[in-house]
């Protein structure tokens, strides 16, 4: 029998604390939503990093029959996502929720994240005048994005989005990276970028192993999103301790 989960406890319970699955349930904040059947769980909430986000965990006939309940609750506007080759027959045991879009979900445990502050060497991880910016910086941060990350999701002010961390360089703001669409106990990394002018230089990596530390301080563990061709910072997030899961968006209709 489906049942509706009521608590982010609960939920992390069912799914064995599933990193993915744990943040689209966003601490099943109002509009949230989570439900579990025998061995899987699915969990959705809308506008998460600017999508209806729905993650499925477990095995495949359990979850395809909660991936069809929780399409008839909540709509087709809800793209299930998850590893890759569960959501594949997901997919085929579904009607109407179509494969689509691969990138890879990547996280940074507890663990994993302490071992890796200890190997810096020359990516410069020592976050050395990295800071959280100021309400004031919001013109500069999307001035650098516009050019330098023009399909990022986070931007300032965007709903879901709380802060920036940067580095400035003789003034000049050279990196960012943002903390946004962050759940309790999952902190998320997104909006990254570097300006061209000073590329090569670890810049990114410093930012990022900052602001990985810090949702870490506040969240317990980090995660993110990258598209697969990305490899140059597919490979940073690595040298900071990130693991990488690849996972599929499917769509559906109505």
């Amino acid at each position: 029998m489906i049942r509706a989960l009521a608590t982010d406890g609960e939920v992390r319970a069912a799914c064995g604390d599933d990193d993915l699955l744990v943040w689209a349930a966003q601490g099943l904040r109002p509009g949230a939503r989570a439900w579990a059947l025998g061995d899987a769980v699915v969990a959705a909430s809308p506008s998460v990093s600017r999508r209806d986000r729905m993650a499925v965990w477990g095995g495949a006939s359990c979850a395809a029959e909660l991936v069809r309940h929780a399409l008839a609750e909540l709509g087709p506007s809800y793209r299930p996502f998850g590893e890759r080759e569960l959501m594949r027959r997901v997919s085929a045991r579904v009607d109407g929720v179509r494969p689509g879009g691969q990138f890879s979900w990547m996280s940074l445990p507890a663990a994993v994240h302490e071992h890796a502050g200890h190997e810096d060497g020359a990516g410069d991880g020592s976050g050395a005048g990295v800071a959280w910016l100021g309400a004031g910086a919001g013109a500069d941060i999307a001035a650098l994005l516009a050019v330098a990350a023009p399909d990022s999701y986070a931007i300032p002010g965007a709903a879901g989005v709380r802060r920036w961390a940067g580095l400035r360089i003789r003034g000049v703001l050279a990196a960012v990276a943002a903390d946004a669409w962050s759940a309790p106990t999952v902190g998320f990394l997104a909006g990254v970028a570097t300006g061209a002018g000073f590329r090569g230089r670890g810049l990114a990596e410093r930012v990022c192993r900052w602001t990985s530390r810090e949702l870490m301080r506040s969240h317990g563990r980090a995660a993110l999103m990258v598209d697969d061709d990305n490899r140059a910072a597919i490979g940073v997030y690595e040298r900071i301790g990130y693991r990488r899961v690849r996972v599929m968006a499917t769509s559906a209709t109505g």
